[in-house]
């Protein structure tokens, strides 16, 4: 499939990004970014050598205008937000901005209002319809994601 910038390097992007190096043929390059570049310095050490090109970057996902400049720079295929939930709305927005297809793995929610609820993102449809990109919201974890991942390719 090509190369995927993955937001995030907590638990569940760890887990992710290990799912995505076992699939190097689908996932032949993935950056790895989080506002903690060490983080993704050390997992990016743990995986190398496995078949898949793995660089990592620094980013404030809170920040549209740092996204689109680091999505310009890695020209990924797929953004994949394994960040916060609340930081799920300035991913899309890049996204859009950049033209690149988004997924994520837990739909967006406002950081002080505990409030589970899709309209926000919702909201993005017709604009990415537009744009001729896809967003995949709100994916199950595993099986769900690695099944989409052996769907992309």
């Amino acid at each position: 499939m090509g190369k995927a910038l993955i937001i995030g390097c907590g638990g569940v992007a760890s887990v992710a990004i290990h799912k995505c190096v076992q699939n190097s043929e689908v996932f032949e390059e993935i950056c790895i970014a989080s506002r903690t570049k060490s983080k993704c310095d050390a997992l990016k050490e743990k995986l190398d050598g496995r078949g898949t090109i793995i660089t990592t970057a620094q980013v404030d996902a809170d920040d549209v205008d740092q996204l689109i400049a680091l999505i310009q720079d890695v020209q990924p295929d797929i953004v994949m937000n394994l960040a916060l939930p609340y930081q799920d709305l300035t991913i899309m927005d890049a996204c859009l901005a950049t033209k690149t297809h988004y997924m994520d793995t837990a739909n967006y929610e406002p950081e002080d209002t505990a409030k589970f609820e899709y309209k926000w993102q919702w909201d993005y449809q017709q604009r990415f319809e537009e744009a001729g990109i896809t967003a995949l919201l709100g994916s199950g974890f595993d099986p769900g994601v690695t099944g989409v991942f052996q769907h992309m390719h």
